[in-house]
């Protein structure tokens, strides 16, 4: 799966850049964008160690082995393809800080609040739209 690469810019080059409900404060953009960034290299690290494919031996000795086999595997590829949602999440939300529409409601177009953001840095729904 390709992943976003994002071009990075000092961040109070951006914190100038006009939204549509004012200018951001250039401490929380850095904020927000400090958290992004963090996460996303814990992410990437802890994607890197799921990718490590695990050894269940062929020594198999019962069904019920097997079947715990595959509920494990099940689990496991379920939990990696969360975790590439989210690493996908973090990267659009990069992109909207270099981009000036960080903090605007995909739905509505509204500001996103900074109790959601404060929560959820990569949140593409201001409160109301996400109920």
């Amino acid at each position: 799966m390709p992943y976003l690469i994002v071009r990075l810019q000092p961040v109070d080059a951006l914190a100038h850049r006009a939204y549509p409900y004012g200018i951001m404060q250039e401490e929380q953009l850095k904020k927000y964008k400090i958290e992004l960034e963090r996460e996303r290299g814990l992410l990437l690290v802890e994607i890197k160690n799921d990718e490590k494919p695990s050894d269940f031996g062929s020594d198999i000795d019962h069904f019920d082995e097997k079947t715990d086999q595959t509920e494990e595997l099940s689990n496991h590829l379920a939990a990696s393809r969360d975790l590439k949602n989210r690493l996908d999440e973090i990267d659009v939300a990069l992109s909207k800080i270099y981009s000036g529409k960080y903090g605007v409601c995909e739905k509505c177009g509204g500001r996103i609040e900074d109790e959601v953001l404060n929560i959820a840095p990569e949140s593409r729904f201001c409160k109301t739209c996400k109920l």
